[in-house]
């Protein structure tokens, strides 16, 4: 899932699934938003908002729990210096993630062996890729912590509706619009939720199956972390989430969007600005391991390069991927 929220810790390094330590907290809103095959009677049966929240929040931290269902996708990330593509492999033991291109150009061969061998040295020495699950798994219990105090953080109205659209829920059916702003009276129990209390903006839910499409976030107000001590977040700051249904039961996030100012331990400058968009999932196998995903992503690499020469060079294509497999009923988490 996605937020800022966790990029007020200067501790967080995800995977990055390999970000610097500021966008780590964009990702973590919606990554762990998963399905649920409850559906209420119509849209129009909630009248109250905060109850549509919570069923969802509720469906979430449900789905975080299963960690059956794991894919191989692709990731652009664009910043004011240029765009950086990986390719990602979830796994068991941590998410692996290979750099392809940057600003659109694949990478020279001395990049690509640079790359390969960051990689492999997760493999080479077993006590960093133990750090790395051990760094994911305490980015998704901050996660879990602020998805929990969404509906209690948070005061929620009625504001409209929308349709889903590429990108944007299920493509034609009716989205929930609901603003939010800061409840009065939530207390933080920690400086992890604390951003709460200087954010509002919109959500847009699926109430037909209980799954957040859209979420746009803005800082009102400054924002300290780390109890005021670390630093802060300015007012403005502002923060874009989109997630789609890719198949039956089976949604991802498809793109978002960070814009933060504000300082480090109080006199360090921070500025992030990033939009990322993830497409071309796959499923992989559950049990796949991360020297296997190793495998899979040069495999995977190879086959892009070969499709972009063809191309360049007029021939035809080579056949793309197999469509991603239906996801069984039984598993119903996005990671």
């Amino acid at each position: 899932m996605l937020s800022p929220v966790t990029a007020v810790d200067t501790s967080v390094s995800r995977n990055s699934l390999v970000h610097p330590i500021a966008h780590a907290g964009a990702w973590l809103l919606l990554l762990t938003v998963g399905s649920f095959a409850e559906q209420p009677a119509t849209v129009s049966s909630y009248r109250d908002p905060v109850e549509l929240v919570r069923k969802a929040v509720q469906n979430e931290i449900k789905a975080a729990t299963d960690d059956s269902a794991r894919f191989l996708f692709r990731g652009t990330k664009t910043t004011p210096q240029g765009s950086t593509t990986r390719l990602y492999v979830e796994t068991k033991e941590a998410t692996a993630g290979l750099v392809i291109a940057y600003n659109g150009n694949p990478l020279t061969p001395e990049q690509r062996h640079a790359e390969e061998a960051r990689v492999e040295r997760f493999i080479k020495h077993p006590e960093e890729l133990k750090k790395k699950r051990e760094q994911e798994r305490a980015e998704a219990d901050r996660t879990l912590r602020i998805v929990r105090a969404l509906p209690d953080a948070f005061l929620f109205e009625y504001a409209g509706e929308e349709q889903g659209s590429e990108g944007i829920g299920r493509a034609g059916e009716t989205l929930v619009k609901l603003k939010f702003r800061p409840n009065p009276h939530y207390q933080a129990p920690s400086h992890v939720e604390e951003v709460l209390t200087g954010m509002q903006g919109y959500v847009l839910v699926d109430a037909a199956h209980y799954r957040l499409a859209s979420i746009d976030g803005t800082l009102f107000k400054e924002v300290g972390f780390g109890w005021g001590i670390l630093g802060h977040l300015d007012p403005g700051g502002r923060f874009t989430v989109q997630q789609q249904e890719l198949d039956d039961n089976v949604w991802e996030i498809s793109s978002m969007s960070v814009n933060f100012t504000g300082k480090i331990l109080l006199f360090k400058s921070l500025s992030i600005s990033s939009t990322e968009t993830f497409t071309g999932f796959k499923r992989v196998p559950s049990d796949l391991t991360f020297a296997q995903a190793l495998e899979l992503l040069k495999k995977e690499e190879s086959s892009v390069a070969a499709d972009k020469d063809s191309r360049r060079d007029g021939a035809c294509p080579v056949s793309p991927a197999p469509p991603m497999e239906t996801r069984p009923a039984a598993s119903l988490r996005q990671n």
